[in-house]
């Protein structure tokens, strides 16, 4: 079933490259680095999520996790374009299991619905939100881009 489900989101998604390689990095929760079969390192940020800063609360969490997740594992890059600092934005898939949908699940991450409109992460969200999840048992999260604003 999880086969068929990953085949149906590489058809329906609007792909403009994938990728194999395995994860060299760890940036933070929400970008890691991919080593391609022919050596090229590609600096991947998470799209449509964003995950606390590394100095923020849940951030060395966030990124903890993301290592655990992937870290020299093979990864499947499903790429959706450059963000404006020029890194690849994409989905890590690792097996079956997408690590931008772990992070929302497992409630170390927002739906980034500045550049993401998709119900399904804004769900995913909602339910680590309810359950109380990860940055969600802060009685006051702030989201990361609000964060930002204060440095």
């Amino acid at each position: 079933m999880k086969s068929f489900v990953f085949f149906l989101l590489l058809l329906l998604s609007p792909i403009n490259d994938i990728i194999t390689g395995k994860i060299v990095g760890v940036s933070d929760g929400d970008t890691v680095i991919l080593l391609t079969e022919d050596k090229t390192q590609i600096k991947v940020r998470l799209d449509g999520i964003d995950c606390p800063e590394s100095h923020q609360a849940f951030g060395q969490r966030a990124k903890q996790f993301t290592s655990d997740f992937c870290f020299g594992k093979q990864a499947v890059l499903i790429s959706n374009g450059k963000d404006r600092y020029g890194r690849t934005l994409g989905l890590i898939v690792i097996g079956t299991d997408t690590l931008n949908y772990e992070l929302l699940k497992a409630g170390y991450a927002w739906h980034y619905k500045q550049y993401n409109s998709e119900e399904r992460l804004s769900n995913m969200e909602l339910q680590a939100k309810d359950k109380k999840f990860g940055l969600w048992a802060d009685p006051e999260p702030i989201a990361p881009w609000e964060f930002r604003k204060t440095k």
